[in-house]
């Protein structure tokens, strides 16, 4: 299931969510131009530079090293799709969730999902030998955002492209879309599927986006969702 868009309008301008969008992908030009020029040695240099200096080790991180890249990680993407579909998901959801925490406390509340994401990767990794593994990527703090998405925001509707033998978009409430990418996730943990994929910096993310917004739930009750469908658009 791939969301294309909510139909969730937000009340102010997600001026950081945009800004988050916008470091995520210069952070990835450097690796974008050496796919395409390989052999020059100079992007190649950078590039390993970026990403040796960057990159989260957790062995690092529990030995008090390099803890700047608890924060640099979120930046840094393995290639375009994994940078595309993070980047998607941050823009369906951010701009909502940043309009009911405010824009300071939203890129507080990002951060802090990112950092609860790493410790959640970095528990994991303890007992799966996964330690000197270099990890990155922004999915664990917008896991967070959608945490928070699905209990500020639960009845409103995703427009989502549903690949099977044929192409098709339907229009689902959040909570069902955002439930079922949760359930895979832990799913996936549960049959050591993880791969190269760091599935419980997912689930601690949007764990933790989810207790942030019980905070925000109390004192700031969501705008109405107004939906023109009344039943699944195919």
């Amino acid at each position: 299931m791939i969301p294309i868009r909510d139909e969730n309008r937000s009340k102010t301008t997600p001026h950081i969510t945009r800004i988050l969008l916008v470091l995520n992908i210069l952070a990835f030009i450097p690796l974008l131009f050496f796919t395409f020029f390989p052999q020059d040695t100079a992007l190649n240099l950078f590039a390993n530079w970026i990403y040796d200096n960057f990159t989260m080790v957790p062995a690092e991180i529990v030995q008090g090293k390099n803890l700047h890249t608890l924060f640099t990680s979120l930046f840094l993407h393995a290639d375009i799709f994994h940078i595309g579909g993070n980047l998607l998901f941050l823009y369906v959801f951010g701009d909502n969730v940043e309009d009911a925490f405010g824009h300071l406390r939203y890129l507080l509340f990002y951060f802090v999902c990112g950092l609860v994401a790493d410790a959640a990767h970095i528990l994991s990794a303890t007992s799966t030998g996964g330690l000197l593994i270099p990890t990155l990527g922004a999915s664990g703090a917008i896991s967070g955002v959608m945490g928070a998405y699905i209990l500020l925001y639960p009845r409103a509707r995703i427009e989502t492209l549903i690949l099977t033998l044929f192409v098709t978009v339907v229009s689902i409430p959040a909570f069902f879309f955002l439930g079922f990418w949760f359930l895979l996730q832990l799913l996936y943990t549960w049959l050591g599927m993880a791969g190269n994929v760091a599935y419980w910096a997912h689930i601690g993310g949007f764990v933790a986006g989810m207790i942030l917004s019980l905070i925000v739930r109390r004192k700031r009750k969501p705008k109405p969702v107004i939906s023109y469908y009344t039943e699944f658009q195919i």
